[in-house]
């Protein structure tokens, strides 16, 4: 998937916008013969300076490069980015990727029902429509962002399998929130699974990012309590020198053949229509994630060759091409032989596998985030990818390529899948109201 990778700002644009800024001002240094605040003029520093130059270099160079700050990048760059909160479908979904983001699941407390997740998700709304907005939170704001701009900040909430029950809600459950069938490949923790509530957040600053999880976490309140919560991260927007697709921690070009929003059939395969459709009604222009949390067997992948991860994947590592020549958009020729008259895009590669046309057409949209909890005991690392995709149905789109990949994806043997959940997650709050406020009072 495309980075929102933004232009950078020339160096006279950020001198001129620093020189603006009251810190700038306050932190100007003094004109020669001026007193500094201590009473010490230039002149008299300098001459201290000169006495002790070879002690006071050498702290100063090593304390400066330890203490001062990057060079900041001004609010009208990474900063400014702002996500609107009432649009006809939740934001954190056609976005492109964010460098930090939170997925967090909640259970409703013992005696909560639907009057309570009514109220809740009415704080959580407005807290996330001020906070993507570059305000504070309705109440005790923290003031960890209180510096930042809003940095394309998105909050997205969607409700479980459980949730339905806990609220006298099943009639109104989707058919489509029916359990995921077991795979091959999972090794699943039940307690890091599921959940009543989920949101994810995503920004492209981590402390804005923090932010809103924190205000979600405290304006759950005694309503509902934290089941789990994971971290992620991508490449921040901006750090290549034009938009790419990002890369995953094996390495490997990730994203190459998402869905894309100007495509004729975008709608139709991500979002749930407005009519036509075995869905309730409360769930139109919403869509079903499904949020998986894949451990990469990193030490394993990275013994294998450049050419023998390739031949796992389908496509070159350097520019995600597929094997059989052009560039990463360039179709794949799934028939090409070699000069032995083996296929140069092996059977079980990845990227034949999961190819729409060799599936029936089944897609989503992946909008994932790296992952890396430190490190085992045993020195293994324990990363990989929180994975995320969207789909108008889970059952054609994810559960569709999953079966296919279970019965003998190459990559499988470098993968484990740690944990699982099924969301539905509805269309974007109208002006003036909240998520789910059609289930819920409807």
């Amino acid at each position: 998937m495309p980075d929102q990778s933004l232009p950078e700002v020339r160096g006279s644009e950020v001198r001129t916008a620093e020189a603006r800024t009251p810190e700038a001002a306050r932190t100007a240094p003094p004109s020669p013969g001026s007193s500094s605040p201590d009473g010490l003029t230039r002149r008299r520093l300098l001459g201290t300076a000169g006495a002790t130059g070879l002690v006071l270099g050498a702290a100063g160079a090593a304390g400066g490069y330890a203490a001062a700050p990057a060079q900041a990048t001004p609010l009208s760059s990474i900063g400014a980015g702002k996500a609107m909160f009432h649009v006809k479908h939740q934001p954190g979904i056609t976005q492109g990727l964010q460098a930090r983001g939170h997925l967090v699941a909640f259970d409703l407390a013992a005696g909560a029902g639907r009057k309570e997740a009514a109220a809740l998700l009415r704080r959580w709304s407005e807290t996330a429509r001020r906070l993507m907005a570059g305000e504070a939170a309705p109440h005790d704001d923290t003031d960890i962002a209180r510096d930042a701009g809003p940095s394309s900040l998105t909050v997205t909430f969607g409700f479980g399998h459980s949730f339905f029950a806990r609220t006298g809600l099943e009639k109104q459950r989707p058919v489509a929130l029916d359990p995921l069938p077991d795979f091959s490949s999972d090794q699943l923790d039940t307690s890091r699974s599921n959940g009543d509530l989920w949101v994810q957040i995503g920004a492209d600053d981590a402390l804005v990012a923090f932010h809103a999880l924190r205000a979600i976490q405290k304006d759950a309140g005694s309503a509902a309590k934290v089941r789990w919560q994971m971290n992620g991260f991508n490449r921040t927007p901006g750090a290549t020198a034009h938009p790419m697709t990002a890369r995953n921690l094996m390495g490997q070009v990730d994203g190459t053949r998402n869905p894309k929003p100007a495509e004729s059939d975008f709608e139709r395969r991500i979002f749930v229509p407005e009519s036509g459709t075995k869905d309730p009604a409360w769930m139109a222009n919403g869509s079903y994630a499904v949020v998986r949390r894949i451990r990469m067997l990193l030490d394993d992948w990275e013994k294998l060759s450049t050419g023998a991860q390739e031949q796992v994947i389908g496509r070159r590592k350097a520019d995600g091409a597929p094997l059989t020549g052009g560039d990463e958009t360039t179709e794949m020729d799934l028939e090409k032989t070699d000069a032995n008259g083996d296929l140069v895009v092996p059977l079980n590669a990845h990227a034949r596998i999961t190819r729409p046309d060799q599936n029936g057409g089944a897609a989503m949209l992946r909008r994932p985030f790296s992952f890396h909890d430190g490190i085992d005991p045993d020195g293994t690392p324990d990363a990989g990818l929180l994975f995320v995709c969207w789909q108008a149905d889970p059952l054609r789109g994810f559960v569709t390529v999953q079966r296919k990949l279970d019965r003998g994806d190459a990559l499988s043997a470098f993968v484990r899948h740690e944990s699982s959940g099924l969301y539905a997650v509805p269309g974007g709050a109208a002006e003036g109201g909240y998520v789910g406020q059609a289930l819920l009072e409807g």
